[in-house]
């Protein structure tokens, strides 16, 4: 028993050890692979005889996020397009379970518990976006001033 445990270890490490090299060389890869064929020709290179093209388009589009905040800004956006119905879907929820319960005093806990962890879920959603957009304003303000 013990060698079939130290033989599936060794296989386990074998593994391990050469998807961690296939990590490494996918990402040293991955720029060569991706590289935009129409690119600029400023970026141009010549290797003997072929001719390289370098350049990253936006992932998300031309009118994409050009820069991280604007980047976080559009998640931000997209977090509560998505988050804002489902706080209102649960509040509809919660009211549901309490009339539901009709003076049960279990169900009442269990709607006001629902309701209580719905309203944390909507503070946290609301703190991410202020806290969000506070950092930015104050991105911004010091990167205008510095300039």
């Amino acid at each position: 028993m013990k060698i079939i445990k130290d033989k599936k270890f060794t296989i386990l490490k074998a593994i391990s050890k050469y998807s961690f090299i296939f990590v490494i060389l996918a990402s040293i890869l991955m720029p060569v692979v991706f590289i935009n064929a129409n690119s600029d020709p400023a970026t141009t290179a010549t290797v003997g005889p072929i001719k390289i093209s370098g350049g990253i388009d936006n992932p998300l589009g031309s009118n994409g996020p050009k820069d991280i905040p604007s980047f976080i800004n559009k998640i931000l956006e997209i977090v509560m397009v998505v988050g804002v119905p489902i706080i209102t879907l649960a509040i509809i929820y919660s009211g549901f379970l309490f009339v539901q319960s009709q003076g049960n005093s279990g169900d009442i806990e269990t709607a006001k518990k629902t309701f209580m962890y719905t309203m944390i879920g909507a503070a946290l959603l609301l703190g991410a976006f202020v806290i969000s957009k506070a950092i930015q304003g104050t991105v911004a303000d010091i990167t205008s001033t510095t300039k």
